[in-house]
């Protein structure tokens, strides 16, 4: 299926400007295309619509990014000082690497991932949970505008649809398809990241641990993860590159 080009409508919402060209492609496409895999149908059931056959991907700007190694950088919305840090130097070193830095544009761990690769003049890649004309958190609409203009805006809602609780675990199902690895930098036992992770171990994908997270006794989920045989505790950033060769 050939990608489809639209023009974007005006945006509900003050201080964001959409984007003005749109495209959509199917979701099976862009893994086919990228070198990922469609995925098999139990995994597409997950984020289907009833009795649709595809699942479709609303994006602006470089789809071409995606033919580079793409890694997702995610995790709570309440980071903590450390793990800004963490977040930080992490996407700093992997985008100084050519890795596409790929998270989604919320607060905490995503904001200071796309941010930290920008900086050092990296590739980033948001896959957002609401569509492509609608900024959420207000706060990150020009950090929005930026990745859709230079970088690479993606999102599995079309133009008009509603912002449900449940766009985000299906956005988080998307991005790890969309990538090669994901690295979790922290995250609670309730979190919704953990929807990703369990989407990496089904998809075969790479899926990181940082070793704060997972040495943290407080934490239950990373035991129920870290007996698959592609996930890994993060030591440093070379361990993902190797991991990707």
């Amino acid at each position: 299926m050939a990608p489809t080009e639209r023009p974007a409508r005006k945006s509900r919402r003050s201080g964001y400007i959409p984007p003005q060209r749109m495209n959509t492609d199917t979701l099976q496409n862009l893994l086919n295309r990228f070198g990922r895999g469609a995925g098999n149908d139990r995994q597409l059931d997950l984020l289907r619509s009833y009795g649709a056959k595809d699942v479709f991907v609303h994006y602006s700007g470089d789809i071409r990014f995606l033919a580079s190694k793409v890694v997702s950088i995610v995790g709570t919305r309440e980071i903590s000082e450390e793990g800004i840090k963490r977040a930080n130097r992490l996407s700093r070193e992997l985008a100084s690497f050519g890795v596409v830095v790929m998270s989604g544009l919320a607060k905490g761990v995503d904001s200071v991932a796309h941010s930290a690769a920008i900086g050092v003049g990296g590739k980033t890649a948001a896959v957002i949970g609401t569509p492509l004309d609608r900024a959420y958190p207000a706060e990150n609409a020009d950090l929005q505008t930026e990745i859709y203009t230079h970088h690479l805006l993606l999102s599995p809602f079309g133009l008009g649809e509603e912002v449900y609780r449940s766009n985000f675990p299906a956005r988080n199902r998307v991005m790890a398809l969309l990538s090669d690895a994901t690295v979790i930098v922290e995250a609670s036992d309730t979190s919704g990241t953990l929807h990703q992770a369990a989407e990496c171990q089904r998809s075969g994908r790479w899926l990181f641990i940082m070793k704060s997270v997972a040495e943290d006794s407080r934490l239950s989920w990373p035991k129920k993860f870290l007996n698959h045989e592609k996930t890994r505790v993060l030591g440093a950033s070379e361990d993902i590159l190797e991991a990707l060769r």
